[in-house]
């Protein structure tokens, strides 16, 4: 039997038996606080449908952008290994400086003030 096949066939046998586990394993005795849509321990006060803030979920995007900033940034140390460095880090200047105007703006727009 070569590598693959092996592979393979412990790949299968491992997945078919963590499956069967998986299925015979878990306790099936439901409850009423299990049942409930939360689970925190006492019944809910309100309704779950109340509307939120929108500065709230601007401030959520905004920092989910400069999290995605931080994440397309993080090869960047790796760049001077390139062929043409010089170009990577011209890119990455570019991408912050537009995130950095972007940012200015939001806070001369007002749009980082969580309190009015």
């Amino acid at each position: 039997m070569n590598l693959i096949t092996s592979v393979i066939i412990i790949t299968i046998l491992l997945s078919m038996i963590l499956a069967m586990v998986s299925f015979w394993l878990p306790q099936m005795t439901p409850d009423h606080e299990k049942l409930s849509p939360y689970e925190c321990g006492f019944d809910p006060l309100g309704s779950a449908r109340l509307p939120f803030s929108m500065r709230f979920f601007l401030v959520a995007i905004l920092f989910l952008l400069f999290d995605l900033e931080i994440a397309l940034l993080l090869p960047l140390p790796w760049g001077d290994q390139l062929a043409t460095p010089v170009t990577t880090f011209l890119w990455a200047t570019a991408v912050l400086l537009m995130l950095t105007l972007g940012l200015i703006y939001e806070w001369v727009q007002g749009g980082l003030e969580w309190a009015e």
